[in-house]
């Protein structure tokens, strides 16, 4: 898989990707993240990349032609022409679905903004998608891509070590993920409880199940709402 990401920040990328499972997925050769900076592309000496929003209204607004060009020469490095998204928080909501699904691609190109947006022509231009990792603002689009990377990445295959920890994960079924232990098997008064401990591989996985829907039920009953009909059962 590659992964282009369009930004004016990219030094901001240099922590995350050089690290845990992002360092080891790209030094396997399992993804290629390529940093292209926008800035780089703009058309004066003073290399602008904002301007006044048309019809007034605070701040500045990202200009449409830095971003063609800088898009039209990453998607030119690759035969795979890729699937385009642009972080803003007019997307729709990232989610382990969505995940999963870009996991599938050869090829994304993600473009961070900056400043109050875009301009509406990269969006119609470049046939975007939008995605957003929450209802809130952030100062721009480089945390949402490096959330959406880290997310995808880590279900490419071989990227992570245990394949069963992804299939275990919150929201890989539709459910939260069920409380984990590890030793000791008493820490303050707080014991494992027994039918981990019995080695009993059904009944251990009855519990996980039973546990991962009571989780759910009481800290995310949204998610049963809309998954599978089955979660919303009051038994395993």
């Amino acid at each position: 898989m590659r992964i282009d990401v369009l930004t004016l920040f990219p030094e901001m990328f240099a922590s995350p990707l050089a690290h845990s499972i992002l360092r080891r997925a790209q030094a396997a050769g399992l993804v290629e993240i390529v940093l292209s900076n926008i800035r780089d592309f703009a058309a004066d000496s003073y290399r602008k990349v904002d301007d006044k929003p048309y019809g007034g209204g605070s701040g500045m607004v990202m200009m449409a032609a830095p971003v063609f060009a800088c898009f039209e020469h990453v998607r030119a490095q690759a035969e795979e022409p890729g699937r385009v998204i642009l972080l803003t928080p007019q997307g729709q909501p990232f989610s382990q679905a969505i995940a999963t699904e870009l996991a599938r691609q050869p090829r994304l190109i993600l473009i961070a903004g900056r400043y109050e947006g875009f301009d509406e022509r990269i969006r119609l231009g470049l046939g975007a998608e939008q995605i957003s990792i929450g209802d809130y603002v952030l100062s721009g689009g480089e945390l949402p891509a490096m959330v959406v990377i880290d997310a995808v990445v880590r279900l490419l295959d071989g990227a992570v070590g245990d394949e069963n920890s992804v299939r275990d994960e919150s929201f890989s079924e539709g459910l939260l993920e069920y409380p984990q232990y590890t030793r000791p098997e008493e820490f303050r008064g707080m014991r494992v409880p027994e039918v981990l401990l019995g080695g009993d591989h059904k009944k251990i996985e009855a519990w996980r199940k039973q546990q991962a829907l009571d989780r759910t039920r009481q800290w995310r009953p949204d998610l049963l709402d809309k998954n599978n009909p089955k979660n919303n059962e009051t038994g395993v």
